[in-house]
């Protein structure tokens, strides 16, 4: 408990490392204790919390989450967005999250509490293949496909537009974290192109000054 608290108030004057992880799909794994708060590091990016967080956070707040029943979000990483969620913005319906990498299932487990009970369902899968076989839809999809500082290129297609499209309910919503560069207009317009049959979208670029939000609504 001495220790614990000390860590603590070292934080606020510097970052203080507690633990270390080998991911097999991203390195090193880090947490971080910073102004107090825990944060999941790569050697590149910050994974989960931290400026992460804050970026869906932005982004929930685009979102009628009163009109929200269901919930589900592609790579939970170690599950800041299922935290916010809960505590931020007091959403307490169902949530289902899927992660490819088993380790950042137990950091947020073993770290952060975050895990499987009545109103959260935790799945260790291939966000690509989940959506494949899918059969149930979400009024809300949150996708945040990072593997370290990319997000695969299956993502930027229109195969995987049209199964968010299947997957989310009538007059849903996503939010997808694109990672997209604020000159990468040829990139953004043809990601655009790709939902744009399905949803009106927002463009939210530069967010906290780094990744590009797309966020899209149902027609």
């Amino acid at each position: 408990m001495k220790k614990k608290l000390f860590t603590k108030i070292i934080s606020y004057l510097m970052p203080v490392t507690t633990n270390t992880y080998e991911s097999d799909y991203s390195g090193t794994i880090e947490i971080t204790m910073f102004n107090g708060k825990k944060m999941v590091d790569t050697e590149n990016a910050n994974y989960s919390y931290g400026s992460l967080q804050k970026i869906l956070n932005f982004g929930l707040k685009k979102i009628p989450l009163q009109n929200i029943n269901s919930i589900l979000v592609l790579g939970m990483g170690a599950g800041s967005v299922i935290d916010s969620l809960r505590k931020k913005f007091n959403y307490q319906k169902e949530i289902t999250a899927v992660e490819i990498d088993p380790l950042m299932i137990t950091i947020a487990k073993e770290e952060f509490g975050i895990t499987n009970n009545q109103n959260t369902t935790i799945l260790n899968d291939d966000a690509f293949k989940f959506l494949e076989h899918n059969k149930n839809s979400f009024d809300l999809v949150i996708i945040d496909l990072f593997i370290d500082t990319e997000v695969p290129d299956l993502a930027y297609n229109q195969n995987f537009s049209n199964l968010i499209n299947n997957t989310t309910a009538h007059k849903g919503w996503f939010i997808f974290n694109a990672a997209l560069s604020h000159t990468n207009k040829t990139h953004a317009h043809t990601l655009e192109d790709y939902f744009k049959k399905y949803f009106h979208l927002q463009f939210f670029k530069k967010v906290r000054g780094t990744n590009t939000l797309l966020i899209g609504h149902k027609k």
